[in-house]
């Protein structure tokens, strides 16, 4: 896709769509090759590795290497991680595992019980174009627009069924996570990653949001949950927190394809 990039990139919106309809339709067409929605799920769904990168960035924060914890961040962020202290750390790496939890696992999960494994690397591709060009800047602010609102649409239903995993999953602060959907994630600049960060800081009794920094760009995010500030003990609590959900989420497939399974014709 940096080569489409490169014949494709003009100033405009137009580019832009040809530009994602491009990548979603080779996700698309690499999952009819591939036919098997379990080997699909098994490139498209990545909560083994967001977990493994969260967790490094816990441990490192546990030792006192401030400065580790830092040069690990981009792994996970694109804000700048230079002058973060453990707390603004942490709140990063948890507000990632929340974000990551839809776009890793329970999307790609729901794409390929939805669609087989088409769907899954179809939303692999769009997801991965969001993160390649859209987002804000001089030179993506026209020609990303087409990727991030396309990811913005894919990610809508997954984002709120996470949600409710969390609920199921953490019951004692479901009411927290319902009220913390409903009245604080709207205020975030996107219409789903509110929605998985406000659910993981309810149940973790976080409060999440606040100043983050891109190449010297500030955005100030809204607050986010209810409790305090994060710490980096925190991160671990997330990454089990994210553990769950997945599992839950692959208990419900499961279950939903026994249910749901077309009965054997006897000829």
């Amino acid at each position: 896709m940096d080569a489409v990039e490169r014949v494709l990139y003009r100033d405009s919106r137009h580019r832009g769509v040809v530009h994602v309809l491009t990548g979603t339709c080779l996700g698309a067409v690499a999952g009819l090759v591939v036919r098997s929605t379990a080997l699909a799920s098994y490139v498209g769904v990545g909560g083994r590795a967001l977990g493994e990168a969260a967790n490094a960035v816990g441990e490192a924060l546990a030792r006192g290497d401030l400065q580790r914890a830092r040069e690990l961040l981009p792994a996970l962020v694109g804000r700048d991680a230079r002058t973060l202290d453990e707390a603004e750390i942490a709140r990063a790496v948890v507000e990632s595992v929340a974000e990551n939890t839809v776009d890793a696992v329970v999307a790609p999960v729901m794409w390929g019980a939805l669609c087989g494994p088409a769907g899954v690397l179809a939303y692999r591709a769009i997801n991965t174009l969001d993160a390649m060009v859209g987002h804000h800047g001089a030179r993506f602010e026209r020609y990303g627009w087409a990727s991030a609102r396309l990811d913005d649409v894919v990610n809508f239903v997954p984002a709120r069924a996470a949600a409710l995993l969390v609920a199921l999953v953490r019951p004692l602060a479901t009411a927290d996570v319902v009220r913390g959907v409903f009245a604080q994630a709207p205020a975030h600049p996107s219409p789903n990653s509110g929605v998985g960060e406000v659910a993981f800081a309810a149940a973790l009794g976080l409060r999440l949001g606040g100043r983050n920094e891109y190449d010297g760009r500030a955005e100030v995010r809204p607050p986010l949950g209810y409790g305090r500030a994060a710490r980096g003990a925190d991160i671990a609590r997330s990454t089990r927190l994210a553990r769950d959900v997945a599992t839950t989420l692959a208990l419900v497939v499961m279950v939903a394809g026994v249910v749901f399974r077309e009965p054997r014709r006897i000829s």
